[in-house]
């Protein structure tokens, strides 16, 4: 546990990127697995995840990239862009129940009541709540690859600062029923990036945590 607090305090958003170093295939599977095991409400994973590495596609979506961030698109190792589902229902939700069917090995029978209830939860949902509740759960995957990689001292950035629309045309995302929620690059820390020296800075205990 130390370990992974120590590695917390390691990690910073990284704001410049070091164009020689990439993160290896090893560890990009690795990190992959984590986010495939990350937390999902329900399970049901309404998200999909886009990776990077190309460079010609890491400069075209640079054009998206709001702020001082199109330098991190185009120099990071990779991108990943967790896309969101659109208006998910019953479709995706049968895939679910299929998929827990298959690796469970039990009867689509035996988990009808669960996919009911999930159906009645999204049914209480208006169309634009639950593309709000997907994209939060792109988040908690979101922050699974960061905490993971800052594990393996692989830096990353996340980003919401860019055109969503933009991502989307350029990656064909509204014709998969997707839309670019949030973004993270991964890499390695710059040597003149002076960001990394700076001291982290959080709330204190007694001012975070309230003990009831």
């Amino acid at each position: 546990m130390l370990n992974y607090i120590d590695s917390l305090k390691w990690r910073y958003a990284a704001k410049k990127y070091d164009t020689t170093k990439k993160v290896s295939a090893e560890d990009l599977e690795t990190l992959k697995e984590a986010v495939r095991l990350s937390v999902s409400s329900v399970g049901l994973q309404p998200y999909k995840i886009f990776i990077v590495e190309t460079q010609a596609v890491k400069q075209q979506l640079a054009e998206a990239a709001g702020g001082n961030n199109k330098n991190i698109f185009v120099d990071a190792s990779h991108l990943f862009i967790f896309a969101n589902e659109l208006n998910v229902g019953g479709t995706h939700v049968n895939a679910f129940l299929n998929n827990i069917s298959n690796q469970r090995g039990v009867a689509i029978e035996a988990v009808s009541g669960f996919g009911d209830y999930i159906n009645g939860f999204l049914a209480t949902l208006t169309d634009e709540q639950k593309n709000v509740w997907t994209a939060k759960q792109a988040y908690i995957a979101l922050s699974t690859l960061i905490n993971s990689a800052a594990l393996l001292k692989i830096d990353a950035t996340p980003m919401e600062g860019f055109d969503a629309a933009k991502v989307n045309d350029i990656l064909g995302l509204e014709a998969k029923g997707l839309n670019a929620a949030v973004i993270a690059a991964i890499g390695y820390r710059h040597e003149e990036d002076a960001q990394q020296h700076a001291k982290k800075v959080r709330k204190p205990n007694e001012e975070l945590f309230i003990t009831l």
